[in-house]
């Protein structure tokens, strides 16, 4: 039988739901994997006693993450905040030293890590920095996966965030990670994929950029601008497993419609593996004994065994 591979687990924020999935799939998980969990023990009992969960016995945990606090459910608090990135921090820590093979990281909240200072906006943007690497996000499930040109930037810097050089590099590099068998297709930004120019000109650029990567890249892989409304139907959706869209509601929207309870968040282009479950800390539902649905988190496992 072969080894296992190794999966550091980033904890996400401990005021929301993801110690209860780590609690709740241990054994799922560590079928398919050896789960190490950044979390100490003293945070794990406390979180434990809150879910009213036995802690299986073989569930590994890292000492000395951060200070100890008191976890309050659903709550956005710079104590979380902290623990959250220094459990993200540790994840990659282990993986950089080649302790672990991937990450998986659970859903963090935005402004808890804001509040404690931190300077990144999420884990892709942390990930850019701490390996000088433009890593690339890439959104759902073997069925359908979008990746994002920009991702969380205001809509109205989406335009001219646009330029035939980044977007170049950015199909060469997505290319060369996701390594797709089919064509793959690429979404206009305008209402009509432009009309022609009538309804805006970006798409004379994205098609430079794909003239480009495929003179790069040697064959053509990547379609035409698409117009985005159609984009996602069944007719359009048969020829495609993989898109690119222009900014994140654009791809995510059809997407999380579509396929939100298996979905998964992928950083390619690094020289680690990270996934990601593709929902939030659900606070609403945090330590109250409700049964999660946990397609997502077991679909980002998968992926690092199918995949790494």
């Amino acid at each position: 039988m072969l080894s296992r591979k190794k999966v550091a687990i980033s904890i996400g924020d401990l005021n929301g739901i993801g110690i209860q999935l780590a609690l709740e799939n241990h054994h799922t998980i560590s079928q398919e994997v050896e789960p190490v969990y950044c979390i100490d023990e003293k945070m794990l009992e406390q979180a434990s006693k809150k879910l009213q969960f036995t802690i299986p016995h073989d569930f590994q945990t890292i000492e000395e993450i951060a200070p100890y606090f008191d976890i309050e459910a659903g709550r956005v608090s710079k104590e979380s905040g902290t623990y959250a990135y220094a459990s993200f921090v540790k994840a990659v820590e282990l993986t950089r030293d080649k302790k672990v093979d991937a990450i998986c990281t659970l859903p963090i909240h935005k402004k808890a890590w804001e509040l404690a200072g931190v300077n990144y906006k999420g884990h892709t943007d942390a990930l850019r920095d701490f390996f000088d690497a433009e890593a690339i996000m890439m959104l759902g499930c073997s069925k359908m996966y979008v990746a994002l040109f920009t991702e969380h930037i205001p809509l109205k810097d989406v335009a001219k965030s646009i330029n035939e050089k980044d977007l170049t590099r950015f199909l060469i590099d997505f290319y060369h990670t996701a390594k797709p068998t089919k064509q793959i297709g690429v979404l206009g930004l305008n209402p009509h994929a432009g009309d022609d120019g009538v309804l805006g000109s970006e798409e004379t650029i994205i098609q430079r950029a794909i003239d480009n990567a495929h003179t790069h890249i040697g064959k053509k892989i990547y379609s035409s601008p698409l117009v985005p409304d159609v984009a996602f139907t069944p007719r359009v959706r048969a020829n495609y497993t993989h898109y690119i869209a222009m900014y994140h509601d654009q791809g995510l929207a059809p997407l999380k419609a579509l396929y939100f309870d298996e979905g998964i968040n992928v950083s390619l282009n690094l020289p680690i593996l990270r996934t990601s479950v593709d929902h939030g800390t659900a606070f609403d539902v945090a330590y109250k004994n409700i049964k999660l649905n946990s397609l997502s988190y077991i679909n980002a496992i998968k992926y690092i065994t199918e995949n790494q």
